[in-house]
């Protein structure tokens, strides 16, 4: 059975560029199908709706909705047209999502909630295209290195599996604190560990800082500086993730979880063995 996964990106968060691909990043396998339908940088009732009805229209066994703060108008609608549609839908937000974790459940949808996925600093006297880019690659380098993609592409892949065998899926329903995550790395030095840790927690309250530059303080020069201090933030959170990476790498024990074209999660340690199927 193929697989029909439908990705509804309403504004950015760092997890949206690539969380298709955390599903199939050799472009290899057989049993999903994919489709991404996206509204670049805008979140508004008016282009959330347009594109839920657009991907609702591919049919999708299973929908992931991601957007910054999924209390917004905007991800609401997007959400509620899918799952009016009958389509099981899971929710991928940052921590603002928390507060209606609840409201979340009761109307039958998934979440994983990233604590780390930090707002970005947007002042126009501070951020600028290259400023953007920066903030997400450093945003991307925790997430990926601290365990929230492993984390993400073991939760999405069980539902998969389920889907596969023809049975109604359990919808994740995560909050993915620092521990959560660097269990997911896969950590074996607790200097890595502990890096890896300190990185995820880092990026985490980078948010409040550019939440108060964003909203808070007036006067420009105080909100461009905290913008500013913000980005200082999680560009050394990045580089504290390089860290714990490297230790694990002069010591051969970097986890890897490939797919297999069937779509199994091969794993493997050494660089120089091939992937093995789980036991």
């Amino acid at each position: 059975m193929v697989v029909r996964v439908g990705f509804l990106k309403l504004g950015n968060i760092g997890t949206a560029p690539l969380v298709e691909l955390l599903l199939d990043e050799r472009a290899e396998r057989e049993d999903v199908e994919f489709r991404v339908v996206g509204t670049g940088p805008k979140l508004t009732p008016e282009h959330a709706v347009d594109a839920a009805r657009k991907l609702a229209e591919f049919r999708p066994d299973i929908a992931i909705v991601i957007s910054p703060n999924a209390t917004l108008p905007g991800p609401t609608q997007g959400r509620q047209i899918l799952a009016e549609a009958g389509i099981p839908t899971i929710v991928i937000s940052d921590a603002p999502t928390k507060q209606i974790r609840q409201e979340l459940e009761e109307k039958g949808f998934g979440y994983i909630i990233v604590e780390a996925d930090p707002m970005i600093g947007a002042r126009r006297e501070f951020l600028d295209p290259v400023e953007m880019a920066l903030f997400n690659v450093d945003v991307i380098k925790v997430l990926a290195i601290t365990g929230v993609f492993n984390l993400i592409q073991r939760e999405l892949n069980a539902v998969i599996e389920a889907v596969k065998r023809g049975e109604k899926p359990t919808l994740p329903r995560v909050v993915v604190t620092r521990m959560k995550a660097v269990e997911a790395a896969g950590f074996t030095n607790p200097y890595a560990k502990a890096k890896a840790l300190a990185a995820y927690e880092t990026a985490k309250n980078v948010a409040a800082l550019t939440t108060a530059a964003c909203f808070k303080i007036k006067e420009w020069e105080k909100y461009t500086l905290t913008a500013a201090s913000a980005h200082e933030m999680i560009r050394t959170a990045a580089k504290l993730a390089e860290e714990a990476r490297e230790i694990e790498k002069s010591q051969d024990t970097v986890l890897r979880t490939p797919h297999h074209k069937d779509g199994t999660i091969l794993t493997k340690r050494k660089l120089i063995e091939k992937p093995k199927r789980p036991e």
